[in-house]
Formats: C-alpha cells, structure tokens, sequence
C-alpha cells in the first residue's frame, strides 16, 4: 500500500475555513492579535493537522516545505502558524527566515515561528544575534524569541553563546515596545534559569538593569529577577 501524500494547500485551506470561529477572533482581538486575515481556528485543531500529516510529511520532506511555504503564502493567520509546524528545519533557507520574519504582525505567529520551527534552523544563532538589533517591532522580537527556545531546547550547547545573549539583552531592554520588552525579559529569564552559572550572570544583568535610567529596562529587570532569585528556581537549577 502506498503512502498518503500529504495534503494540498486547497485541501489544508477549505478545511481551516470550516472550522472558522469568528467568536474566536474577537477573543483574539483582545490580546492584541489583528483580526486581518485570521479565521479563529484553534491552536489544538492545527496541532492536529500536524499529526495527522506526520507520516507523510516524513515520507516526503520536499512536498511538507513546499505546503508551508504555501499556506505561509497565503496570508492566513492560522495557516502560517500550521506552515511553522510542518515545515522542515533542514531545508529553511536564510532567505525565507528573513521573508517570514518581516512578514510578521503578531505576537502569537511570532513565538510559534520561532519555536516550532526557527529555533530548529541551521542558522538559529546567529539570527538571533542579528533580528535582536533590528528595527521592525516583530522581527526584533523575533530575535528574543529565538533566544528563548534556544535556551530552553539546546541542551548541548555551552555557556558561551548565552552569555553573548545577555549582553543583547543588556544593550536592548530601553526599548519601551510592548512586544519588545516582554520578549527581552524573557530571554532574560529563560537564560537564566538554564543552569546556576547562567543564572548568576543573567541576576548581576538583571541588577544593572534594575538601577538604569531607563524605565523599560527596570520593567525588564524587577520583574525578572523576582524569578531568577525564586527559591524553587533556585532549588530546581540546582537539582
């Protein structure tokens, strides 16, 4: 018996319309996500398309990139989150990380990208370094958020690229963006819980950013070093 293929974008996109919840797009406007081109379809639904579509997404790893790029294509809120799911780290080129990095307009794809597939890349690090100096809102969270994942999921790594990390997180945290904060202080945190060593570098960060004058790099600060200093995290890292 042959494999299923996987899928067609017309078969991906006529079954993410079905399942429309303009409900679910007006509790989406309220956390700051843009109702332009979003169906309201659950993050369960396309985590389940996902797994329905593994098998032959693994037979096919060619036709898998080329359905992401499609429904990344379209414009669909919901199927760029589905297209970062199913796409294939290995064969992300550079230039399509920096096409759907400038793409973004949302907290939610924003973090989805970069931790389900960016994160993944080749090329992980060093886009990081690059996106957190940017300009653009999204694609500097971006960098942030690739840090974060990276914190979280590469546990080979030393503690070198990290410490480099804090230093980015050191030089951005004034930005008084919304989403640029929020992601600086988490960077900030997931390095810091990564291990006792990280932890003591990013808390003397933490400690400078506290006492600037900057009033985004305090916010940054205060509320990270609650964390960092928690006992359980403590006891957790030390474990």
């Amino acid at each position: 018996m042959s494999a299923v293929p996987v899928p067609s974008i017309a078969d991906v996109i006529s079954r993410l319309r079905a399942n429309a919840d303009p409900a679910n797009v007006a509790g989406m406007a309220r956390y700051g996500i843009s109702g332009d081109g979003t169906l309201g379809v659950s993050v369960p639904l396309l985590r389940g398309i996902e797994r329905e579509t593994r098998a032959a997404r693994r037979a096919d790893p060619p036709a898998a990139h080329a359905l992401a790029a499609a429904l990344w294509a379209s414009g669909i809120h919901e199927a760029r989150i589905l297209a970062s799911l199913i796409d294939v780290p290995v064969l992300v080129t550079t230039e399509q990380a920096e096409t759907w990095v400038a793409d973004l307009d949302s907290w939610d794809v924003c973090d989805l990208l970069c931790n389900n597939l960016l994160c993944k890349t080749p090329f992980a690090y060093e886009k990081a370094e690059e996106w957190a100096g940017a300009a653009p809102e999204f694609v500097k969270r971006a960098g942030f958020v690739v840090m974060c994942a990276l914190a979280v999921h590469d546990k080979a790594a030393g503690n070198e690229p990290f410490l480099h990390f804090l230093a980015l997180v050191e030089r951005e945290a004034a930005d008084e963006r919304t989403f640029v904060k929020k992601a600086v202080n988490w960077a900030l945190r997931q390095i810091g819980k990564r291990n006792g060593y990280l932890n003591a570098a990013a808390v003397v960060v933490g400690l400078r950013l506290r006492d600037s004058g900057s009033r985004a790099a305090r916010w940054v600060a205060s509320d990270a070093l609650r964390e960092l200093r928690d006992e359980r995290i403590l006891s957790r890292i030390r474990g």
